[in-house]
């Protein structure tokens, strides 16, 4: 008697990382973690924004190799929550509708050629490039808008110290000053920061401010003991018959 034994299928495997540690310069590092917590802070009372970064997103169901990890990237309506990795068909077929890459010299022949065809083909609206170096990226931000099934140029605004790209889907401006990039809010005139950057700045506001009683508290007694002095003073000449208001 021959038995048959069930077939047994298994789930395709999405692995959440390749195995291989996060190699990047620390310029580029420290960009990455900019943006991504920059922006998590600036859409932290947004629950159906997704913010992140290096993160596996697996963009056709049962394809474990059909997978990218930008830099950083925002999803619009989908729920906010820490992931081990992205799954678009999980999330209503959502996909990031802006992407940051921070380029460098061994990333930007991927940058420029196979990624900028994958988030055009995904529905990317918006993808942008800094090169923190600007060694490999002339210039050194760019950003480009999709136009039906390509990308077109966003057109820069320069000033005389700064080059500013605007960011439709973000709704924010992208700043290149001397060399470093930085999101800029331009319905409130501010700078994004991150929340450590945030609290470093409010500790050194308040180190100011503090300062700054130290100094009008030591000016008022110095005032004081003036005046207590120019008293005694008046006092004595008055006692010695002099009129101090003749002298």
């Amino acid at each position: 008697m021959t038995t048959t034994l069930p077939l047994i299928i298994s789930d395709t495997d999405y692995p959440d990382s390749d195995g291989l540690p996060m190699a990047e310069s620390d310029v580029a590092r420290n960009y990455l973690v900019y943006g991504v917590e920059a922006l998590n802070f600036y859409f932290r009372d947004q629950p159906q924004v997704y913010v992140s970064g290096n993160l596996f997103i697996y963009y056709e169901k049962g394809n474990p190799k059909a997978v990218i990890a930008p830099d950083v990237f925002v999803i619009f309506g989908v729920t906010k929550k820490e992931r081990r990795s992205y799954k678009v068909w999980e999330e209503d077929n959502k996909v990031p509708a802006f992407v940051l890459e921070i380029t460098s010299k061994s990333t930007v022949s991927e940058d420029q050629g196979i990624k900028w065809g994958l988030y055009a083909y995904l529905g990317v609206r918006e993808y942008f490039q800094y090169d923190p170096t600007a060694d490999y990226l002339k210039p050194a931000l760019q950003g480009y808008r999709l136009v039906g099934k390509s990308y077109e140029a966003i057109s820069a605004r320069s000033t005389s110290q700064k080059s500013i790209l605007f960011s439709e889907v973000l709704g924010l401006e992208l700043h290149l000053e001397n060399g470093e990039m930085r999101f800029y809010n331009p319905r409130s005139g501010e700078t994004l920061l991150t929340p450590l950057e945030l609290a470093d700045r409010d500790r050194l506001s308040q180190q100011a401010l503090e300062e700054s009683e130290k100094t009008r508290l030591a000016t008022e007694e110095a005032l004081s003991i003036a005046e207590q002095r120019n008293r005694q003073l008046r006092e004595k000449l008055m006692a010695l018959g002099v009129d101090p208001d003749s002298l």
